[in-house]
C-alpha cells in the first residue's frame, strides 16, 4: 500500500499513520498544523513516524499541496483533515468549518478523479451528522439532520464524496466515527479533559446533566475499521464506526474514578447548544463488509488513555 494520510499529525490520523507504516505502507501524511491546539502535541504524535524510512511529510493545507504530485503514485488515500469540534462551529468560526472541512475535500475530490492507481478514497465522518431525530440504534440509511455547524460540514463533505464516485468513478468510502477516544486524544475533547482534572486533583466540567449517552469508540478499533475500508470497503458506500459501550456520561465518570483511583469532583453548567443527546450505533454493515469487531472495551480503553497522560503531564 502507498498511502496518502490528509490531518497525519491528529489524533486519529497520526495513529492511523503509525499503524500503516507497521503493516509495511509507504505513506506521505499531509498536515497544516491549525493553531486549534498547541503544534507541540501534534509533533508528539509524529515522533514514532518521523524517523521511520517508509514516512515523507508535507507540511500543506490540502488547497496548497501539489496533490498530483503526491496523488501519482499513491493506491490510498485516507482523509482526515478537518476542523474538529462542535461546540466552536457556530458564528464567525463556521466560515473556518466550511474550508477545512467542505472546501478541502472537494479539492481532495477533485484531484484524485484523474488518478488511476488510487484504489480507495477513505473519508472520516462522524456521527454528527445524525442529529437527535434519528432512531437508536443509529442505521446508515437514517435521514441525517445535524444539530451542530461541524455535522452539516461533514455531511456536506460526505455528500461530495458520493457525487464524486457517482460521476467520476472516485472510489469514495465515508466513515462515521462515533465518539473516539484513546492515546493521543485532543485536549479539547471530554475524556481528555476529565482525566487530565482527576490526575491534576481538579475539578471537571459537566455539560447537561449527564444522563446523554455516546457509543464510545477506542482509536484503535477505529483505526482497524479505516483500514479495513481501504480494501473492503464498498465505493459508495458509508458506514458507521462505533465501539459498543454506549454509556452515560455520569458511569463514565465513575469509570474514571476507578481507573484513576481517585473520585472526580464535578462542577455541573448547561448543556452545549450543537450537543446531541443520544448516540449508537448500528454497526451491522461494517461488520459485514469490513469484517468490523471492536475490541477494546471502555474500561479498558480508558485505563489505557489515563496512562498514556500521566506519562505526559
Amino acid at each position: 500500500m502507498r498511502a496518502f494520510v490528509t490531518g497525519a499529525a491528529g489524533f486519529i490520523g497520526s495513529t492511523l499513520v503509525d499503524q500503516l507504516l507497521a503493516n509495511g505502507a509507504d505513506v506521505v501524511g499531509l498536515d497544516c498544523f491549525t493553531d486549534y491546539y498547541p503544534r507541540a502535541v501534534k509533533e508528539r504524535n509524529l515522533a514514532g513516524a518521523r524517523g521511520h524510512a517508509g514516512f515523507r511529510l508535507v507540511e500543506a493545507r490540502v488547497q496548497d499541496a501539489d496533490l498530483g504530485a503526491i496523488l501519482a503514485d499513491r493506491t490510498h488515500v485516507f482523509h482526515l483533515a478537518a476542523q474538529a469540534g462542535v461546540r466552536k462551529s457556530w458564528g464567525r468560526d463556521f466560515a473556518v468549518y466550511s474550508v477545512n472541512n467542505i472546501e478541502a475535500t472537494q479539492v481532495l475530490l477533485e484531484a484524485a478523479r484523474g488518478v488511476s492507481s488510487i484504489d480507495r478514497f477513505v473519508f472520516a465522518s462522524s456521527s454528527s451528522v445524525y442529529g437527535d431525530d434519528v432512531p437508536l440504534p443509529m442505521r446508515e440509511d437514517a435521514l441525517p439532520q445535524p444539530v451542530s455547524p461541524y455535522g452539516v460540514s461533514k455531511l456536506a463533505a460526505e455528500h461530495l464524496c458520493h457525487l464524486y464516485h457517482v460521476n467520476y468513478g472516485v472510489p469514495a468510502v465515508s466513515l462515521r466515527y462515533f465518539t473516539v477516544y484513546g492515546p493521543r486524544q485532543r485536549p479539547d475533547m471530554g475524556f481528555h479533559k476529565f482525566l487530565r482534572a482527576v490526575i491534576l486533583g481538579e475539578p471537571l466540567t459537566l455539560f447537561g446533566d449527564g444522563s446523554q449517552t455516546r457509543d464510545f469508540t477506542f482509536v484503535g478499533d477505529a483505526v482497524a475499521a479505516t483500514i479495513a475500508a481501504a480494501t473492503r470497503g464498498v465505493p459508495g458506500r458509508v458506514y458507521n464506526i462505533g465501539g459498543g459501550s454506549r454509556v452515560s456520561l455520569l458511569e463514565v465518570l465513575e469509570i474514571i474514578g476507578r481507573v484513576a483511583g481517585r473520585r472526580p469532583v464535578i462542577q455541573g453548567d448547561s448543556a452545549q447548544k450543537g450537543d446531541m443527546r443520544h448516540t449508537y450505533a448500528d454497526t451491522s454493515r461494517a461488520r459485514k463488509d469490513l469484517g468490523f469487531a471492536p475490541a477494546v472495551g471502555l474500561e479498558a480503553g480508558l485505563a489505557a488513555e489515563h496512562q498514556w497522560l500521566v506519562g505526559i503531564l
